[in-house]
């Protein structure tokens, strides 16, 4: 034993300088215990792990060979505990119940849904008859009518009248819960307008100056480069997307390419790195400044404030913030004479945002962004190696970098963006392979120039570049997606797939030695899970919406309405078929009690209007109802509108001769309410 523990002390210490990227992995694995909890954790638990820190700390301190594991430990612990305080810190109401009436507030933020439509969010809420105490912080409206009578800006006070609701759940158990984004976002309603906006106060002169900034350099860009190509440019420059058709957003997704919205740290890098370069070599060209003064320092400290404000302006979303506190730290390492680009620099960047913002290791911006820097970083340190040794050309080695780069990125990123949306963009390498370069070298600089040479009345030469640059990408993005099997769906993986992958490759990544290959054993039965993860054989989701998978994919019971739901069925089972097509599939047969349905070797019925319900549930395992009623006696389990209303979407599998029934609300906290203990006994047959 004294051996077995001699050596495990030897390989810790064989990794001393290296282990930092473990502590935010520490963090992520307590923040990943916190959000799997389904009700909230206490006061005392907060409590012990506190005190468990300050004991871990002492081991630490009293055994330095074995301190990277009880600081491991207390990592873990302290995501946990930031979790709690983070619900504290941002704890706002949300809306319990659906209203129409007037809603004034002041514009915050401007985008666009999926479906095109213009949204504003505002902040400073006043509601018709709704107390203070229960009105949200933050309201998020969908503006579907005339906007000619007022089109919003950042930082009025607006007044529309519209329909609100507390913000939805998951289309089904398991998939993306957009209550939890918004429980941290402070948005406590959403909803939507058909009315015109009416200007309640005007944006007073220190009101949403970033948000107005950014408004007005969108604006003076989509001015100067009509259609979508400005749009793009406004975009990639401001984190404006507002002004992209929805037929621009569809093309970039389909061929890998949406990321360059995203304000990445692609962006951020060749921001920040055509700056310094610009800086460093214009000020070398001035034979007093570069003889008295380091030009690389000087240009460091401007590449930091122009990233840091290229931070404001984005919108600062996960990604970008990761990106920043990359770059501030390698400008940092610049300023010291250090080396600027490792695994340190990563740690640090994740170390600060889960402190900061714990709830953000579950987006897919900040798994993709992080795991795409750490492949880069690893893969071109050993690239670059091989690089040296050989003498390779100039030329050789810049189509290496870009083919590497690109590779890289795709391969990190790919099961992150086929967990998170269900697709995999079979052609994304070769469309990221034909853009990169213009984005870095055209794209980037171009904006840069347009806003130095802007007050000279020099800026069209710029802009007319970065246009043509706008509409190359745009060009490849729409001609890959409309290839051949562009894109393939990918069904949702089972939940622990994720988790298990991303500790195995961090495993993979970070530790040093042959050990690092037991990584390999939780990476493969990961993706083993994936394919033996299985779907609900039912689906049934709000207005008695039913979804039967079969042979040749998901039946559903409808060919319209319900569109945004039925369709997430469809991509979550990896399914690219469109309702009308799966409404045709032929899951479903006339019976003369309504259109019958089979799960495993049992049967269900979706009752129609004035059929006998307690013949029904005599006859079948599973009733839906499409109106309430009096309820049957039986052994049938029977799904109202009511009880749909209070469970969420319901997932039905056969199980050793039975049902086993699954709710959407089947948690309690603080953004899911009143969720369902037990969804077979409130289904049961006359409760």
């Amino acid at each position: 034993m004294a051996v077995l523990f001699g050596g495990m002390a030897e390989a810790l210490a064989r990794q001393r300088g290296r282990l930092l990227p473990f502590f935010p992995v520490g963090l992520g694995c307590g923040i990943g215990i916190w959000f799997g909890q389904t009700r909230e954790p206490g006061l005392a638990v907060h409590a012990a792990l506190l005190a468990g820190i300050v004991l871990l700390a002492l081991i630490a301190w009293r055994w330095p060979p074995w301190r990277p594991v009880p600081i491991f430990v207390a990592a873990c612990f302290l995501g946990f505990v930031m979790c709690g305080l983070r619900v504290a810190v941002v704890s706002a109401p949300i809306l319990e119940r659906e209203v129409y009436g007037p809603v004034t507030g002041r514009v915050v933020l401007i985008d666009r849904s999926q479906a095109g439509a213009l949204r504003i969010t505002l902040d400073e809420v006043w509601m018709a008859e709704m107390p203070a105490e229960e009105t949200p912080a933050r309201v998020r409206l969908s503006l579907q009518g005339d906007l000619s009578a007022h089109a919003p800006q950042p930082g009025e006070v607006v007044m529309v009248t519209a329909f609100l609701s507390p913000p939805p759940g998951p289309v089904e158990p398991g998939a993306f819960d957009f209550r939890l984004d918004a429980f941290f976002d402070g948005l406590g309603a959403v909803g939507y307008t058909r009315h015109p906006l009416l200007l309640w106060q005007a944006a007073g002169p220190g009101e949403a100056q970033i948000g107005r900034l950014r408004a007005a350099l969108s604006g003076a860009i989509q001015a100067a480069i009509p259609g979508d190509a400005g749009a793009f440019a406004a975009g990639v420059m401001t984190g404006d997307r507002s002004g992209l058709s929805v037929e621009a957003v569809a093309a970039l997704r389909d061929s890998s390419l949406a990321h360059l919205l995203a304000i990445s740290g692609m962006n951020m890098a060749f921001i920040t790195a055509f700056v310094f370069a610009l800086l460093r070599f214009g000020l070398a060209l001035i034979p007093p400044v570069a003889l008295r003064v380091n030009t690389k320092k000087i240009a460091a400290v401007a590449a930091f404030g122009v990233a840091f404000f290229y931070l404001l302006l984005s919108g600062a979303n996960v990604a970008t913030e990761r990106a920043f506190i990359m770059v501030a730290v390698m400008l940092g390492a610049v300023m010291m004479d250090r080396r600027a680009v490792t695994l340190r620099s990563v740690g640090i960047a994740g170390t600060v945002i889960l402190l900061w913002q714990p709830e953000a290791i579950l987006s897919p911006g900040f798994q993709m962004s992080f795991a795409a820097t750490i492949a880069l970083i690893l893969g071109f340190g050993w690239w670059t190696d091989r690089m040296a040794r050989r003498k390779w050309p100039r030329a050789a080695q810049f189509v290496a970098t870009l083919f590497l780069s690109s590779l890289l990125g795709g391969l990190a990123t790919a099961p992150y963006a086929a967990a998170h949306f269900n697709r995999f963009t079979d052609y994304g390498l070769i469309a990221n392979l034909l853009t990169g370069p213009v984005m870095g070298a055209m794209i980037m600089p171009a904006g840069v120039m347009a806003a130095l040479l802007w007050p000279l009345g020099l800026a069209p030469l710029a802009f007319w570049v970065l246009e043509m640059g706008c509409r190359w990408i745009l060009f490849v993005a729409h001609e890959v997606a409309r290839l051949e099997g562009a894109v393939t769906g990918i069904p949702a993986p089972p939940a622990v797939m994720l988790p298990m992958l991303t500790l195995g490759l961090c495993w993979l990544c970070l530790w040093q030695g042959r050990a690092r290959w037991a990584g390999a054993v939780p990476v493969v039965v990961a993706l083993a899970l994936w394919g033996q993860g299985g779907r609900p054989d039912v689906l049934i989701g709000g207005d008695a919406a039913v979804g039967v998978l079969g042979p040749e994919g998901r039946a559903l019971s409808a060919a319209r309405g319900q569109g945004f739901l039925l369709r997430n069925w469809l991509e979550n089972d990896g399914d690219l078929a469109g309702q009308a097509a799966a409404a045709a599939r032929g899951g479903f047969a006339e019976g003369p009690l309504g259109r019958v349905f089979a799960i495993g070797g049992r049967r269900g019925v979706i009752l129609r209007e004035g059929g006998d319900a307690t013949e029904a549930c005599r006859l079948f395992a599973l009733l839906v109802l499409m109106e309430e009623m009096p309820l049957p006696k039986g052994d049938c389990l029977i799904v109202t509108p009511e009880r749909l209303g209070r469970s969420g979407t319901l997932a039905i599998a056969a199980a050793g001769g039975g049902l086993r029934v699954t709710a959407t609300h089947s948690g309690n906290r603080p953004w899911s309410r009143g969720g369902i203990e037990d969804p077979a006994r409130l289904l049961a047959a006359g409760q």
